[in-house]
């Protein structure tokens, strides 16, 4: 027997949805053209790439490979996502929004009638093989960022508190001790301070300790180094939207301890493909 149950990830995944759709349907045709600070990418192409993910999802069978990729595509990945997205930079807006709003409402609904069970099931992610309600965590995380770019670009901040802002936040944070230990090479019995502005993050601490670097479950005593930003600074630099330097000349962090050793932390938060 199964037991068929609304899995609490898919109330997020319509709400992340609900919100890019009613952003999407507020912007001038002029808007759709504007740069991201995705490399290469329009708030249009931003949507188009959305669309092909979750149509990947429905079972749509992959465009065509491009015969001739941009530069700012590096990987296999890149051009899978770039084969989605460039058959849609001739299309209208109304029409962008539309398939948008349509491949969203399939997707919800297939998930919608499936038993509870299904959400358990271990499966192929970005991340590695997890269970597909994992799966679905990183995708609202992905595409609240994305709207974040949309946001970003068109000048209309907003829908960055709340349940989907915070679970997208707390997945990148939760990197940063890969990118404390791993890629800055913070020193045995060092520990890093993330002083948040908010809205939604507070303080993240990160410890090396035993050669492992690992987020602390208290606030530490004794901190070597502090970097003092808000949520959007720090989505930003975790997702290659902005470079360390490029956030530091800008005045969007402020560093404090050994500086050295919270320089190298902000130059190594861009973790996400």
């Amino acid at each position: 027997m199964t037991t068929r149950s609304v899995d609490p990830v898919v109330a997020l995944l319509d709400e992340e949805w609900g919100a890019i759709y009613a952003l999407a349907r507020e912007l001038a045709d002029a808007e759709w053209d504007l740069p991201s600070e995705c490399p290469g990418w329009s708030v249009r192409d931003l949507v188009a790439h959305m669309i092909g993910t979750e149509s990947s999802l429905l079972g749509a069978p992959a465009p065509a490979p491009l015969v001739d990729l941009p530069a700012f595509v590096h990987n296999p990945v890149g051009a899978g996502n770039e084969a989605w997205v460039v058959p849609r930079r001739s299309l209208p807006a109304a029409q962008v929004v539309e398939e948008f709003r349509s491949v969203t409402a399939r997707r919800l609904e297939e998930m919608r009638a499936w038993p509870e069970e299904r959400f358990a099931v271990v499966g192929p992610s970005p991340v590695g093989q997890v269970p597909y309600r994992e799966y679905m965590r990183v995708r609202i995380m992905d595409c609240w960022v994305h709207e974040q770019d949309m946001r970003v670009a068109t000048g209309r901040p907003g829908h960055d508190t709340g349940p989907v802002a915070r679970l997208a936040l707390d997945r990148l944070a939760s990197a940063m001790s890969y990118v404390v230990g791993k890629q800055a090479g913070a020193p045995e019995g060092s520990c890093v301070r993330f002083a948040f502005r908010g809205p939604v993050l507070e303080r993240l601490d990160v410890a090396v300790r035993d050669g492992r670097a690992a987020v602390a479950d208290a606030a530490a005593e004794v901190v070597s180094a502090e970097l003092d930003l808000d949520d959007e600074t720090f989505w930003r630099l975790a997702c290659g939207r902005v470079s360390g330097p490029a956030a530091r000349d800008a005045g969007l962090v402020a560093v404090s301890g050994d500086v050295d050793l919270a320089h190298r932390v902000l130059d190594a938060m861009s973790f996400m493909i």
